[in-house]
C-alpha cells in the first residue's frame, strides 16, 4: 500500500508556526533542536517564543527494512547530545518536524528526563498512525496528519529527491 504524500509551502510552514506559538503557555530555558528535520521548524519556533538558548540533539537508528520490523525496536546512537549539565533542573522545548514512529523525539525526551530535565516535545506534524508509543504523543503539535509529509526545504534536495513538476 502506497503512503500519500503531501508537499507543504513556505506559506503552510508559517501558518503551523503561527498555530503553534499560541499554544505554548510556559517560557522554555532553552530550546533542544533534532537534526536534521527540526533545524528549520526549531530556528522558526526560537525566533517567534524569543529562546536564545539552543542545543541540538543527533539520533540514529540501525536501517529496518519492511521486513526485519524488529529493527524498530532497536537503541538508538546518540551522535550528538548536550551534556547533561545542560540539561538539568531546566524547561526544554524539543523540537522536530514530524513524529512518525516516534523513535526519535521519544529517545531524545526520555535521555533528557534522565538527565534530570523536563522536556516538552513539539512537531509541525503528528502521524498518530505510525505512532509505535501508545498514547504518548508530542505535547504540541501543528497538525495531524496521515501523510508522509515534504516540507518546501526538502524539494529537489538529496535521496529523497521530490519533482515538483510531472515527469514527461
Amino acid at each position: 500500500m502506497q503512503r500519500r504524500t503531501e508537499l507543504i509551502t513556505w506559506q503552510e510552514v508559517e501558518k503551523l508556526i503561527d498555530h503553534l506559538t499560541p499554544q505554548f503557555q510556559m517560557e522554555f530555558e532553552a530550546m533542544v533542536i533534532i537534526t536534521r528535520g527540526g533545524i528549520i521548524p526549531g530556528g522558526l519556533l526560537c525566533e517567534s517564543l524569543n529562546i536564545e538558548s539552543v542545543l541540538t540533539a543527533a539520533v540514529d537508528f540501525p536501517f529496518a527494512s519492511k521486513i526485519d520490523t524488529a529493527k524498530l525496536l532497536a537503541w538508538p546512537q546518540f551522535i550528538q547530545f548536550p551534556d547533561d549539565d545542560q540539561l538539568e533542573d531546566r524547561k526544554l522545548l524539543v523540537v522536530d518536524d514530524v513524529w512518525g514512529s516516534g523513535r526519535t523525539i521519544t529517545a531524545v525526551r526520555n535521555r533528557i528526563v534522565a538527565a534530570q530535565g523536563v522536556p516538552l516535545t513539539c512537531v509541525l506534524h503528528y502521524n498518530p498512525y505510525r505512532n509505535l508509543f501508545g498514547q504518548l504523543r508530542p505535547d504540541y503539535f501543528a497538525a495531524s496528519t496521515d501523510a508522509h509529509i515534504v516540507y518546501p526545504w526538502e524539494v529537489d534536495q538529496g535521496p529523497d529527491r521530490v519533482l515538483l513538476d510531472e515527469p514527461e
